[in-house]
């Protein structure tokens, strides 16, 4: 099997961030305010739109698959209304440059991490 063309067009690399309902809401009603406020430059509010999306798709995926999520709610301790939220680099960029995120749903997306 061989790799994608040289300069063929890359696909983005989604990674779980694991949040908690509290942290969900957050990130949605950031989002959605920075969307509402604009003005955003257009790629930006693109992938912010993509976030609202993958925030819907995670409920979702959660009501259709829910044993996955379970297998690793149990395995790490986490309690049920953590969710994977798969994000982009970029969209994950996007949500972090919000002012107004707050500071725990910024910590979840981080790891702790400064970003």
């Amino acid at each position: 099997m061989s790799g994608p063309p040289a300069g063929g067009p890359v696909q983005a690399v989604l990674v779980p961030h694991w949040l908690s309902s509290p942290d969900r809401l957050e990130v949605e009603r950031a989002v959605q305010a920075a969307l509402d406020d604009g003005p955003l430059h257009p790629v930006v509010a693109v992938h912010l739109g993509e976030v609202l999306t993958e925030l819907q798709v995670a409920a979702a995926r959660e009501v259709v698959w829910p044993a996955p999520t379970a297998r690793v709610r149990r395995a790490t301790g986490w309690s049920d209304d953590v969710v994977p939220v798969r994000l982009s680099a970029v969209e994950l960029a996007s949500v972090l440059s919000l002012p107004g995120l707050a500071t725990v749903a910024r910590e979840a997306l981080t790891g702790g991490r400064s970003a």
